[in-house]
């Protein structure tokens, strides 16, 4: 039986800074910029959450009918400039080469649509790094549900196993998991996630192999 100790990565705000291209795709259904940098965060909550605080800053009365009826024209804006601004964050491709030379299995669940997932890390020339991808959409649930973490540590032939992301979402993800979470600082938080507590923080990529050691040892 296949028991590979196993890193898990978020996507956005994780393995790479989204946020300007998610804003741009956001703005295209106001035809206006009313979101900007400082809504970084709220980028990387969702395309449903950049409508909600569009629709506010416009100041007029919405409904969720208006989330529904946007949703879709931000998901074509988004495929359309997926990978304009979006950027690795640094030392991404070396540490995750590096787990995988030591023997770590490694994947993604994110909760960006998994069509556009699998585009994204193409564009960015990292899908061979990962043995799976799960989506918002490969199954009937997203994270924090922990289905989609279960399956990605399935699909590598994963063990013991801890989740790499950078939102509340993502630590909640690890509790309903019964896994250790590490949770970045240089996402749209900053030092601020260390208020959820999380198992461990990640400062840099250059300290994956540290906190993968510690966590979940190869012996």
């Amino acid at each position: 039986m296949v028991n590979i100790p196993t890193i898990v990565f978020d996507l956005d705000g994780t393995l790479a800074d989204t946020s300007a291209d998610l804003l741009a795709a956001a703005n295209a259904c106001f035809d206006q910029p009313l979101l900007g940098p400082t809504d970084a965060l709220t980028a990387f909550l969702g395309g449903r959450a950049m409508l909600r605080l569009g629709y506010q800053r416009l100041g007029r009365e919405w409904s969720e009918a208006d989330v529904d009826r946007d949703y879709p024209r931000l998901l074509a804006a988004y495929a359309d400039g997926i990978c304009v601004q979006t950027r690795l964050y640094p030392g991404v491709v070396a540490a995750v080469e590096g787990l995988r030379r030591q023997g770590y299995a490694t994947a993604i669940c994110t909760n960006k649509p998994e069509g556009l997932a699998v585009d994204l890390v193409r564009r960015l020339g990292i899908a061979g790094l990962f043995g799976a991808l799960v989506g918002a959409d490969t199954l009937p649930v997203r994270k924090p549900d922990a289905a989609p973490y279960r399956l990605a540590v399935e699909r590598v032939g994963g063990g013991r196993s801890m989740l790499v992301g950078d939102t509340d979402t993502d630590r909640k993800t690890g509790l309903a998991a019964g896994v250790p979470v590490a949770l970045v600082t240089f996402g749209p938080e900053g030092q601020s996630i260390t208020r959820l507590a999380p198992e461990a923080l990640l400062h840099h990529y250059d300290n994956l192999a540290e906190v993968a050691a510690r966590w979940v040892p190869l012996r």
